[in-house]
């Protein structure tokens, strides 16, 4: 039987729902407004598109939301200094800076200027340690998706063997650590397989829960994977134009093939990709909670 299919389209949506209700809830309770501003610099492409539909969620959703637009040129102190001033606004609870950055600026040093209160992306330094110890307060948003596409469509990860193909700051590795604290929606064995790993297929057929993260196109193929595996695809390859002149896009998993062993797969598109937004915007509301508990 083929594989149910795990929509992130639905189950975004569902979330976002409920993001609604809790914005109106914030604003009539107590006055305030989700807020988040967006930064790009430059104009690549794939990140205008990344950050308009960002901005586009957050007007959707009630948020109050800012984008900034740098100039390819900007220098690195004063792409500092828009970051600092943002960290001192009490109407921005969330600070997102879209990568990459052009290469006269050090990324690391960016994101590091974010108060980590406000780092509604889960990059910082002090927010990733928290997520290793168990203490996170905000988790990456593509990782936190996938662990919510999991939980709100039943799968068991208590107690089950996972399998993380790539090893990502990203993606990679936060979702291992977040998939093997004792905590729920968690407590699972967690195994990470990288380009170093030797038998790859040893590892994946192995595997209950199989998070595909490589960036390499269907190099995930059925005879990889479990019977009745959940397969979770989180690669966005471009691989031609449709007739239609759209991107033809596809993941890292053998979709066709491996639908026909798995008992649950999500789909590119349609699977991960909906639902890094809506965490960004759940993490944003979280902050402005933070904030609120902070001030009092």
């Amino acid at each position: 039987m083929p594989a149910r299919i795990i929509s992130g389209t639905e189950i975004a949506s569902q979330i976002r729902e409920e993001i609604r209700k809790e914005v109106a809830y914030l604003k009539e309770k107590y006055q305030v407004i989700p807020g988040l501003v967006t930064i790009i610099v430059g104009k690549n492409p794939a990140s205008v598109s990344y950050v308009t539909a960002k901005q586009k969620t957050a007007h959707e959703l009630g948020f109050y939301s800012v984008q900034e637009n740098m100039e390819e040129n900007i220098s690195e102190e004063a792409l500092l200094n828009v970051i600092m001033k943002y960290n001192g606004d009490p109407l921005v609870h969330g600070i997102l800076v879209q990568l990459p950055l052009p290469a006269h600026i050090n990324e690391s040093k960016v994101l590091y200027t974010i108060n980590p209160e406000k780092d509604v992306d889960g990059f910082h330094p002090v927010n990733i340690g928290r997520l290793m110890i168990g203490d996170a307060r905000f988790y990456p948003c593509t990782p936190y998706g996938i662990q919510q596409l999991l939980i709100r469509s039943n799968i068991r990860i208590e107690g089950a063997e996972v399998v993380v193909v790539g090893r990502s700051n990203i993606v990679g590795k936060p979702i291992a650590m977040m998939l093997c604290q004792k905590a729920k929606g968690a407590n699972a064995t967690v195994t990470i397989c990288h380009t170093g790993t030797k038998d790859l297929s040893f590892h994946t057929r192995h595997a209950d829960i199989l998070i595909v993260a490589a960036g390499k196109p269907k190099s995930i193929t059925a005879d990889m994977v479990k019977d009745g595996a959940t397969v979770i695809d989180v690669g966005v390859n471009r691989i031609g134009v449709t007739p239609e002149g759209k991107a033809r896009l596809c993941g890292d998993v053998d979709f066709e093939g491996v639908k026909e062993k798995a008992s649950a797969i999500t789909p590119v598109p349609g699977g991960v990709g909906p639902m890094t937004i809506t965490m960004l915007m759940l993490n944003t509301i979280k902050a402005a909670k933070l904030t609120r508990r902070l001030q009092g």
